[in-house]
């Protein structure tokens, strides 16, 4: 049975438990508080090597606690309560800004101008063809070698009746990582007054492009440094995906995932079919493949998927307009990295569910377009809801 949110807020409150909360780049302990909100509150995170000065923007509202950073649109923390009121860190990442910059696997990050791959960092628009940085092998990943998560956002705070939040802004030139036209952003960032973190993108050009813009935050609904996530239970409302090849470009095709370890319609724990000897699992080491959303895009955000820790209780339906959902079962995470808690982050210990249009949309007709041309506004939005 699912509690009410605000009954275990006013409970943690009524209790005084303590809570982890994360400032200055590093882990406190606060009192508990009850779900109101809190204007967003900026203090210094430290400065690139060029001296361009990166802030941390603290923010609360529903019974949800965030901490986001100019650079990149970082989600350093979001903290939510489990079944008994006790507060987690439930998103990876670091305490210091020089490991966002040296050695992140895109922990937190808004992704841009186009997320995940495009084969060959190569696509022709309009009959001219556009050679991308390439990242990836020899392909383009994630916008590219300096992609918008790599980037200082302009960062403004609001409060707007019982919702506060961040509206960010970045401005990409012409020619950046060799995408066409220049591109206006603006991602807004709120917490809810029933503590959801809904993200709304827009986007401007003044020359035909394509745009693909998303969030990769790392969930572990445990606690980021509790360990694994396969044992986590997740539901993906989609019937099809698209399989891969060997470099995990698509290859064109929508499979059914009908008797293959895909198949997450009814929900079951991550763990399960991990490790089967299908070719797509092999290609991935685990999951790194786009579900094909049974809605389809659709005029405002429509339940996507769920995701379930049964250890602390805790919940996050995912709902979106956007007809993909990349779902990354953190393969590539070796130990080499320690997070915010202080411990290691190892293989499947955060997975990602990235809401986007599919990968290489921009090579393969069938899919659906992700040009965006003059006059036209790109708008595409996500909302996370945390339960219990």
């Amino acid at each position: 049975m699912e509690l009410n949110r605000r009954t275990i807020m006013a409970g943690a409150a009524a209790a005084g438990l303590a809570a982890a909360t994360v400032g200055g780049g590093s882990a406190h302990a606060a009192s508990g508080r009850s779900g109101g909100g809190r204007g967003p509150v900026r203090t210094p995170f430290g400065r690139l090597a060029d001296g361009t000065r990166v802030d941390s923007w603290a923010l609360q509202n529903g019974g949800t606690r965030m901490r986001v950073l100019s650079y990149g649109g970082i989600v350093q923390s979001l903290e939510i309560p489990d079944r008994r009121g006790r507060y987690a860190n439930v998103s990876l990442g670091f305490d210091g800004l020089e490991q966002y910059v040296s050695s992140s696997p895109y922990f937190g990050a808004l992704i841009g101008r186009y997320g995940n791959r495009i084969d060959r960092g190569r696509f022709t628009l309009d009959g001219r063809t556009h050679q991308l940085s390439v990242n990836d092998g020899e392909n383009s990943l994630h916008g590219g070698e300096k992609g918008f998560d790599k980037r200082v956002w302009d960062v403004e705070p609001f409060t707007r009746g019982s919702d506060v939040g961040l509206h960010l802004r970045l401005t990409s030139p012409d020619g950046e990582m060799g995408y066409p036209g220049t591109l206006r952003v603006k991602v807004t960032y709120t917490l809810t007054r029933d503590g959801d973190w809904r993200v709304d993108y827009e986007a401007r050009t003044d020359r035909a492009t394509v745009v693909n813009l998303t969030s990769h935050v790392y969930w572990n609904l445990a606690g980021e440094s509790s360990g694994t996530v396969l044992d986590h239970e997740l539901t993906i409302d989609a019937s099809r995906f698209t399989p891969v090849d060997a470099g995990l470009i698509p290859t064109g095709e929508r499979a059914r995932v009908a008797a293959t370890p895909f198949d997450f319609r009814r929900g079951k724990p991550i763990g399960r079919d991990i490790r089967s000897a299908h070719q797509q699992v092999l290609y991935g080491q685990g999951f790194d493949h786009n579900w094909v959303l049974d809605k389809g895009i659709t005029a405002r955000p429509q339940h996507a998927a769920t995701l379930r820790d049964p250890s602390s209780g805790r919940t996050l339906r995912i709902a979106t307009n956007e007809p993909g959902l990349q779902f990354y079962s953190g393969n590539f995470l070796d130990g080499t990295l320690v997070g915010t808690g202080g411990r290691v982050y190892r293989q499947g210990d955060g997975l990602c569910l990235e809401t986007q249009h599919f990968p290489d949309s921009p090579n393969q007709p069938s899919f659906p377009s992700t040009v965006l041309r003059p006059g036209e506004v790109y708008r595409t939005t996500t909302v996370h809801a945390f339960g219990v």
